[in-house]
């Protein structure tokens, strides 16, 4: 047997990780956004980023090695470059507020065929999105839209592009667009109401029925990450409502919100007043209201990014409610001076959790009834050092005594319901 006809085992595992680290090299991709300094180009940028960063690994499959950022900043060289390397492209990039109608045309129609073009001369076919308009339907109050002709002329553009060259293209309709970020007084409303609610500045609402077809960024972005694992969603239009399709000449993002202007304000008006109430609004999951949360919250001024809170205090310590809900309860802070006893009440149906997240304490429940004795008494020694989550059980009165002779006794309350002074369920019984 020749042995040098044959690698050795070590020389096979050096050439196998070395076409891994090919493998993975090759798989990771290089990305283009158009319009990256604009709202949603912010966004995908910074997501893109954290991926890339390994930051974010909700997306193991994608691997990014570059995001290349072009806006009205950047150079023709840049551009140039940009389309040689790309290995998606994100066309973000328009004119929405012109000081002539013609810019729309230029902007819109006029950049895209450009960037076209250059992807042309490098033969590069990667798959290229476009950011439309749901105002390209040219439909109803759309029908005169100069700004929805421009963006239906881009839309053909990329098709006949597509055709042509082979190369996958997304065109994405966006109805109104929200989220941090958003320029307010520009042309998003919520964005407009937000700022001004969050900074006391008076708002105009004509109509309140008014009613708006919302995409939130965060849903955006991740339709953009789904378009660049190959598995955007694909529709066809039906007047001016996208309707899944497998092979649909148009993508969508699934998650919209159809809501009034009416609805809108109160809820801003809501959360505005949330410092005040300490209540905090039904917000499930992937609800309207969880968004536009968010949202309001970006527009903060520095001054109403921290709020007091009412401490009750007395010699035994303080109580300060932190939040309140409608449906799930309130949040609580007690603080009890050393030696300190506190509680020596029950409920019929209210029950709660105390965590004591700093001191030493004594934690005892009684059912009512029940001899006052140590046989019949539980009790749950708890301190900042071991955080124990402890019920307050109905039909049990309940104390909390701090054993410490120096230290105060810190604990988080939750009860299930918040306090209705005009039926509080709450009755003196010592444990």
């Amino acid at each position: 047997m020749n042995l040098f006809c044959r690698p050795s085992f070590l020389l096979l595992d050096r050439i196998e990780e070395a076409a891994e680290t090919v493998d993975s090299e090759a798989g990771k991709m290089k990305v283009l956004v158009t319009g990256a300094n604009g709202f949603v180009g912010k966004n995908l940028c910074l997501s893109l980023k954290n991926i890339r960063d390994g930051k974010d690994r909700t997306h193991p499959e994608l691997k990014i090695e570059g995001v290349f950022e072009y806006d009205v900043d950047s150079t023709p060289e840049e551009l140039d470059h940009y389309c040689s390397d790309a290995d998606f492209v994100f066309n973000l990039a328009g004119v929405n507020r012109p000081k002539e109608q013609s810019e729309f045309m230029s902007g819109n129609f006029g950049f895209a065929s450009v960037l076209l073009d250059t992807l042309k001369k490098h033969n590069n076919r990667a798959p290229v999105m476009l950011a439309s308009s749901i105002q390209a339907t040219l439909i109803g109050r759309y029908g005169t839209s100069d700004y929805g002709k421009s963006k239906l002329a881009g839309e053909e553009l990329f098709f006949e592009y597509s055709k042509a060259t082979g190369a996958p293209v997304c065109v994405y309709r966006f109805p109104n667009l929200f989220g941090k970020w958003c320029r307010p007084n520009y042309n998003s409303a919520v964005a407009t109401f937000c700022n001004n609610i969050a900074n006391d500045l008076p708002i105009r609402v004509d109509n309140p029925a008014t009613e708006l077809d919302l995409l939130y960024i965060d849903d955006l972005v991740a339709e953009m990450l789904d378009a660049l694992e190959g598995k955007e969603h694909r529709c066809e239009y039906d007047g001016l409502d996208p309707f899944e399709k497998k092979d649909g000449r148009y993508c969508f993002v699934p998650t919209t919100h159809h809501v009034t202007l009416g609805e809108i304000v109160d809820l801003l008006n809501t959360f505005k007043a949330q410092p005040e109430t300490l209540v905090i609004p039904e917000m499930s999951k992937n609800s309207f209201a969880k968004k536009l949360y968010s949202t309001y919250l970006s527009y903060l001024p520095a001054p109403k990014v921290a709020f007091p809170l009412k401490m009750n205090v007395d010699a035994r310590g303080s109580f300060t409610e932190l939040l309140k809900t409608k449906n799930c309860g309130q949040v609580s802070i007690n603080i009890s001076k050393p030696g300190v006893t506190k509680g020596q009440h029950w409920h019929h149906s209210k029950w709660e959790f105390f965590i004591v997240v700093s001191g030493h304490g004594l934690i005892q429940e009684r059912k009512i009834g029940d001899p006052a004795d140590e046989a019949h008494t539980l009790n749950f020694e708890v301190s900042g050092e071991k955080i124990t989550a402890i019920h307050m059980l109905p039909g049990y009165t309940h104390n909390i005594i701090n054993l410490s002779d120096t230290e105060d006794l810190v604990t988080v309350m939750w009860a299930n319901e918040p306090f209705d002074p005009t039926y509080p369920d709450t009755f003196f019984q010592e444990v």
